[in-house]
């Protein structure tokens, strides 16, 4: 969780807000990646790439 609070700091700090949105996209696209590992719907996911 330390992580979290150390990436929001440092995009706070910095301004790079522009930053936030493609790193939530990258999060929930590996979540994704991870959940559905080894189910029918991989090679789905695996398309989209």
């Amino acid at each position: 969780m330390s992580f979290i609070i150390e990436l929001w700091n440092f995009l706070k700090a910095r301004k790079k807000y522009w930053l936030l949105p493609i790193i939530l996209v990258l999060f929930l696209f590996g979540g994704l990646i991870v959940l559905t590992q080894g189910t029918a719907i991989a090679p789905f996911i695996y398309t989209i790439f």
